[in-house]
């Protein structure tokens, strides 16, 4: 435990400073921000606390097994602030710790759980408070926890098998980069040196071609790397801006094999998350707001708005699904059968388990056949580099041998 001096400001306006003890800053600002405390400044005391953190600290997994032993807990009847008293001091995560600490302050004094999780939104999302807050209404917060560690987990492993499947490819373009730029700075200029060694043979066209590419690259690299972070940048910023973020998002949408492998990726996390809302008694209003805020994706994002503006009208949801052919026949007919026999939840969930396994079957097949065509591509690049240097060893060599 350190001390840290610290000033602030009280709900009534009043400027306080003093002095409390903490592991870290962020949890001395936690506790002051559960006693009421805004606009605080808090450094350790006899010099300067830096607390450098990117994001929240807290992983999806820390989430899982969070949600799933507090669901346990209530279940067996321990009342929520022994519950989160018990989860803070056996978490190993401090960030976590410290955020469980001053939910537990807020909920004693006087905080309903939803809102005391409000108040850390790096860490509770939207999805998560207005489950809370259903099952603190409906008197069904275990069970409304039990679905969100399956949703938690479901979703973690959905993001697993996206980056599963980026990694590989992302592997080998920078293996492969790597190998070019070697063979460009320092292998061929050798072989060049050995060609001007031999006297003033005439050198096939291909290897004039790859000399010129190196003395390219040798000559303009901090060029080439402007350009390069200059497109990084470039689509960086455009994609901050709402048409940018669109464009980019339908491009990925439209990519051959990649894109339908995203559609069934949103696809199952959309109907993952609106089946866990409608199940848990969230209003289907307020369940496609928080689905659309949780896309991932701007066109989804936009045809899920657009089917909550239709339903808000009177109109069913299957019809504007439909017309913004973003979701698959199948699930907006499945979802149209929902609504017919008053079973949306139970449907969603179906369709979310269907796309699930579909996804892992796309992600192997992609997998398997991103593998051969970027070691194809490798083996042609490096080898056509390798051949285009000796052609003028073997021209040599079937010279003399004549």
């Amino acid at each position: 435990m350190a001390k840290f001096q610290w000033e602030g400001t009280t709900r009534a306006g009043e400027k306080r400073r003093g002095v409390i003890e903490a592991d870290t800053a962020g949890a001395a600002e936690e506790r002051l921000k559960s006693d009421g405390l805004s606009n605080m400044r808090v450094r350790r005391e006899g010099g300067f606390n830096v607390n450098i953190q990117i994001g929240s600290g807290v992983t999806p997994k820390d989430l899982q097994i969070f949600t799933r032993q507090l669901a346990t807990m209530i279940d067996a009847g321990l009342p929520l602030v022994q519950c989160l008293d018990i989860l803070a001091n056996q978490s190993e995560n401090k960030s976590f710790q410290n955020v469980l600490r001053g939910v537990k302050n807020s909920v004693e004094q006087g905080a309903t759980f939803s809102d005391a999780l409000r108040k850390h939104p790096k860490v509770f999302d939207e999805l998560y408070v207005n489950l809370v807050a259903a099952g603190e209404v409906g008197g069904i917060l275990d069970t409304i926890l039990n679905r969100l560690a399956i949703y938690i987990e479901k979703a973690v492993k959905l993001r697993g098998q996206l980056k599963s499947a980026m990694y590989y490819p992302a592997g080998i373009m920078f293996v492969a980069a790597g190998v070019i730029a070697v063979m460009l700075l320092k292998v061929i200029p050798t072989f060049e040196k050995m060609f001007r060694d031999m006297g003033n043979a005439k050198l096939p066209q291909a290897t004039l071609v790859v000399v010129g590419i190196s003395h390219g690259f040798i000559n303009n690299w901090y060029l080439i790397l402007a350009i390069i972070a200059g497109v990084v940048i470039g689509i960086n910023l455009a994609r901050r801006t709402a048409q940018g973020r669109e464009l980019f998002d339908r491009m990925l949408l439209n990519i051959p094999i990649v894109g339908p492998t995203l559609r069934k990726i949103i696809v199952a996390r959309f109907t993952r998350t609106l089946g866990t809302l409608l199940a848990s008694g969230v209003p289907i209003l307020d369940a496609l707001e928080i689905c659309g805020k949780t896309a991932g994706n701007k066109v989804v994002q936009q045809a899920i708005m657009r089917a909550r503006e239709k339903i808000s009208e009177g109109h069913d949801m299957a019809t504007p699904l439909a017309e913004s052919k973003v979701f698959p026949t199948m699930v907006v007919q499945m979802i149209g059968v929902g609504e017919q026999t008053g079973a949306m939840d139970a449907m969603l969930q179906k369709i979310a388990d269907f796309y699930e396994e579909e996804v892992d079957a796309a992600v192997t097949g992609l997998t398997s056949l991103i593998e051969p065509v970027m070691m194809a591509f490798l083996g042609v690049v490096v080898g056509g580099l390798i051949i285009a240097m000796y052609l003028p060893i073997f021209k040599l060599a079937g010279t003399v041998g004549n």
